[in-house]
């Protein structure tokens, strides 16, 4: 008996697959799947087995002979008005096709609804656009938020992340079970109001100089070292790796060593390996220890730190932060010039934090050569003496109005390299100072003009010295933080409008200096600034003393 076309068909197709299964060696998908597959591929194609159903549409005028089975005709769209979908709405890069997707979607609900009258059709149409463009906008915040104004990755400093909230939570909980510790507070530290401060400078990437008088607590260390830590997580992910510890803490003492180390034990758990060196040890055994791990956290006494550096049992050029814990007992102990040489071993430009328990002049130049730039001043006290330590302050009482204009004539004109502020009370004084600048080549700007003094200095071929200038109204409106000198050719009314200059000055800067010219018609102002300048520790001329007792 012949066989029929489909046996024929069938053992040819068998053969193929066994071709195909022996070819490839494994099938990708099971028998039942590949069944199911095929299937489905047969019903999209229009085509069946006459086993898969019965249910067979009818001819048709148009389709006599049933090639279609009652599947409605295929309108091909016009080339001319086909749009062809950009590059970014089928690759999602940054979010921009999902937005894309939804507005789609959106124009498309909103044109196949059925409008009463044209009216109603534009109203709806006009909200669609608000919505699409606030859609936009809001997209365009959340990129630049993300990413920064150049398209960059940024660091996000607006609240502290969920890495660094877990940080300070394990410290705090375990030294709270720790029965040993007596100087965890009541309150919560995550809501602490110097922590937040601290966070929001160190975000900022400046350098800070803790002046509440004390050395560093255990709440302050926790923040110190939840926030290296946060920064060690961040950038690890970023693919960034470290040849050097991170944080270097500098402490007077075995003891104080101890108590940071016992802050930063928690973190192990975590990935962050704190070591401890300081001379009651052995030198042999802490070089074994530091060549059998690489900490991340280093707490040290200067002295040492650098027999460890000499001997190179451990490097620190490329430490990124570094902590000075106590100058007043760095001064007792005459470790200055170790802190020095320390960093000057550092190769880069570590991110600093000093805390400053000295208001005297003794710790000004130590202050000064840690912290060259912009700083951000935090303290616990609101003592004027913590608020405004390391900015001189220059008294002088003249004789007459012409020499105390001559002597403010001088500072200013030998300012050159300075952003200087001159605050004046508007009398004729002032505008002979004011006429006498620029007759010799002085710039004179208004307070909101300071900006811009590097773009309008150098133009016409000479240097000219810019200085800024404002009355003494302004001067709760002035960002006075901005500036390195300020000059007040004719003193304030009122002693706490120079406290407040004063305090402004000192909050970004530690190079600061105001110079005040006094006459006998200020004598009553005398007693208060005496008081004032030996607050802050400065020295008071015997002229301004005179001047008080008479």
């Amino acid at each position: 008996m012949a066989k029929g076309d489909d046996a024929v068909r069938k053992k040819k197709n068998k053969a193929i697959r066994k071709k195909l299964r022996s070819k490839d060696g494994s099938s990708n998908v099971s028998a039942k799947v590949a069944a199911m597959i095929a299937a489905k591929k047969r019903r999209q194609s229009g085509k069946r087995r006459i086993t898969e159903g019965m249910c067979f549409s009818l001819p048709t005028p148009d389709d006599p002979f049933n090639d279609r089975y009652g599947k409605p005709e295929f309108k091909r769209m016009d080339k001319r008005k086909k749009n062809h979908p950009q590059k970014d709405d089928r690759v999602p890069v940054d979010g921009k096709s999902a937005v894309r997707r939804k507005v789609s979607l959106d124009e498309n609900i909103l044109n196949s609804n059925q409008i009463a009258n044209e009216d109603d059709f534009k109203c709806l149409k006009n909200e669609f656009k608000i919505h699409v463009t606030k859609q936009n906008r809001d997209h365009a915040v959340i990129k630049k938020h993300l990413y920064g104004p150049q398209g960059k990755g940024c660091f996000n400093p607006e609240s502290p992340s969920k890495y660094l909230i877990a940080c300070l939570t394990s410290i705090e909980s375990e030294l709270r079970l720790d029965e040993t510790s007596t100087d965890c507070k009541e309150e919560p530290w995550l809501g602490s109001t110097w922590g937040i401060e601290f966070w929001n400078c160190y975000s900022a990437g400046k350098d800070i100089m803790e002046t509440g008088g004390n050395s560093a607590s255990i709440e302050q260390i926790a923040w110190i070292v939840s926030s290296a830590a946060d920064t060690i997580a961040r950038k690890e992910k970023e693919g960034e790796s470290f040849s050097s510890p991170f944080l270097l803490f500098l402490v007077h003492s075995q003891e104080k060593g101890a108590k940071v180390r016992s802050v930063c034990k928690p973190l192990k758990l975590l990935g962050i390996h704190t070591v401890s060196i300081h001379s009651g040890a052995s030198i042999d055994h802490q070089i074994h220890g530091l060549k059998s791990c690489e900490p991340e956290f280093i707490v040290s006494t200067p002295e040492r730190l650098l027999e460890l550096v000499s001997l190179k049992a451990i490097d620190i050029s490329n430490v990124s932060m570094l902590v000075i814990d106590g100058l007043n007992s760095t001064f007792s102990t005459g470790q200055v010039d170790m802190i020095k040489s320390i960093k000057n071993s550092i190769s880069g430009v570590p991110h600093i934090v000093v805390f400053n328990d000295c208001f005297g002049h003794a710790s000004m130049p130590m202050v000064k050569y840690l912290l060259k730039g912009p700083i951000c001043r935090l303290s616990l006290l609101d003592s004027v003496t913590s608020l405004s330590s390391c900015i001189i302050q220059s008294v002088e009482v003249c004789t007459s109005e012409e020499e105390k204009l001559l002597k403010s004539i001088k500072v200013l004109e030998q300012s050159l390299g300075n952003k200087v502020l001159c605050i004046i009370r508007g009398d004729n004084n002032c505008q002979k100072l004011l006429a006498n600048l620029i007759a010799n080549g002085c710039l004179i700007l208004g307070g909101s003009d300071a900006q811009s003094v590097g773009d309008s200095v150098g133009h016409k071929g000479r240097m000219k010295k810019a200085i800024s200038v404002i009355n003494m109204e302004q001067i709760y409106k002035t960002d006075i933080g901005d500036y390195d000198l300020v000059v007040l050719p004719s003193f304030v009314p009122v002693v706490d409008n120079y406290v407040h200059i004063l305090i402004s000055m000192a909050r970004h800067s530690v190079n600061g200096v105001i110079y005040s010219f006094l006459t006998k018609e200020d004598r009553e102002i005398a007693g208060p600034l005496i008081r004032t300048l030996e607050e802050c520790g400065q020295q008071v001329p015997e002229a301004l003393q005179s001047l008080c007792h008479t």
